[in-house]
């Protein structure tokens, strides 16, 4: 989940254009920013908690959110790192490429587009899960400095509360205004997807539904180092 939010901090690192560009990108970032936020489930995303500041050179992203399902349910979803990209729309790539004691090794590609804008963005993450509890991701290379978060589960009745407190470091000035403030809006939006995605699977899969544990087994699982699979570049590229 968790190279999502690169795009947005890498492009809007970027120094700023001149000229008649410059007012035509200035539109579209006003524009995104002030478009309604579509619901992806109900409640509508515009409950979820996010909080975005800076603390010297990094940027800090709090997110808190209820979901009305179970930390199994819940959980079957934020791990599902190998189908991701199938519920995530920013996302065109999402794969585990390595695995060895209650560590991932998580590659993924995605792709944003701000008007005629389009670009791509490659990471990989080592992920650290606590199961049902808590997971731990750390920037292994990617388009920041840094970026490390950790995501906890917390059952609050038939409900789960997700609580996701994330540090970036980017590499390039990011506007103190404007990029804060699309940060805060793709936050929202993409917690949403993830939201309704734990819905749909509750509802779709009812008392037969299976365990993460279970679906996850029947995927390859190859162990950190020895992998086979070559790791994705980090170098972004516009469409």
């Amino acid at each position: 989940m968790f190279s999502l939010l690169w795009p947005v901090l890498a492009w809007r690192g970027r120094p700023p254009f001149r000229g008649g560009l410059a007012g035509s990108l200035l539109f579209v970032l006003v524009a995104t920013v002030s478009s309604p936020i579509a619901a992806a489930d109900s409640p509508k995303p515009t409950d979820i908690a996010v909080a975005v500041h800076r603390e010297g050179e990094a940027i800090v992203v709090d997110v808190n959110l209820v979901v009305q399902a179970s930390p199994q349910e819940a959980w079957d979803v934020l791990t599902d790192y190998d189908h991701m990209a199938r519920f995530v729309p920013s996302l065109t790539m999402s794969r585990i490429v390595g695995r060895s004691d209650g560590r991932l090794l998580v590659a993924q590609t995605s792709r944003f587009r701000f008007g005629f804008i389009a670009l791509k963005f490659d990471s990989v993450r080592e992920i650290e899960i606590t199961p049902l509890r808590e997971i731990r991701s750390t920037l292994v290379r990617g388009d920041m400095k840094a970026s490390a978060f950790t995501t906890r589960l917390v059952a609050e009745g038939g409900a789960t509360r997700i609580i996701n407190h994330a540090r970036y470091v980017p590499d390039r000035w990011i506007p103190p205004v404007i990029g804060l403030a699309m940060l805060r809006a793709e936050t929202r939006t993409q917690f949403g997807d993830l939201r309704a995605e734990i819905m749909r699977r509750k509802i779709r899969e009812g008392p037969n539904r299976q365990s993460g544990i279970r679906y996850r087994s029947r995927v390859a699982q190859p162990r950190l180092g020895n992998s086979t699979t070559p790791l994705p570049s980090t170098e972004s590229s516009p469409s």
